[in-house]
């Protein structure tokens, strides 16, 4: 996909978008603290498969997006501290789901994981009063092998007039 072929809608309608996958993170505690997995190889499908992860904080009211990827899928985990609000908007040519939009709070309070495929726009906000982390593994090298390459990313955040509101 190109960046020609994403399309902007005038307005999103909500509702779920074709690609985009929800999973729950399940807490095991015990005696020490808890665990959460954030995925499995035997449980994601191998397109989706990661080969970089990094752990991101986010400042109270900060919003990090909206952007798109070209061609890269995101595995994000949301599990604490704090809650994000969540933004999908699908801008994929020939999509089923095109010009529908996502919005959902995850975190401490609903811990998911969420696989964002390539050409889905994506947002996300700390709506808490603390910084907040959240955890993502790319299935593509940001910027390539050494980081010589090209970065794989669309930014809209700073486009006012943009269809994608975090509202």
């Amino acid at each position: 996909m190109t960046k020609r072929q994403t399309e902007e809608a005038k307005e999103f309608v909500d509702g779920p978008i074709d690609g985009v996958i929800f999973k729950p993170l399940e807490t095991r505690v015990d005696g020490r603290g808890w665990l959460v997995e954030l995925y499995r190889m035997d449980e994601l499908a191998e397109e989706h498969r990661p080969v970089m992860a990094y752990v991101s904080q986010t400042l109270p009211g900060i919003a990090r997006g909206p952007h798109e990827h070209v061609n890269q899928t995101d595995y994000f985990a949301f599990m604490g501290p704090g809650d994000f609000t969540v933004f999908l908007w699908d801008a994929r040519h020939g999509s089923p789901t095109l010009g529908h939009r996502t919005r959902v709070v995850l975190g401490e309070s609903n811990k998911q994981g969420v696989i964002v495929p390539p050409g889905v726009v994506h947002a996300y906000r700390n709506d808490g009063e603390t910084p907040a982390w959240v955890f993502n593994a790319a299935n593509l090298l940001y910027a390539g092998k050494g980081r010589h390459g090209p970065v794989d990313e669309i930014r809209h955040e700073d486009r006012e007039d943009g269809p994608y509101r975090m509202d």
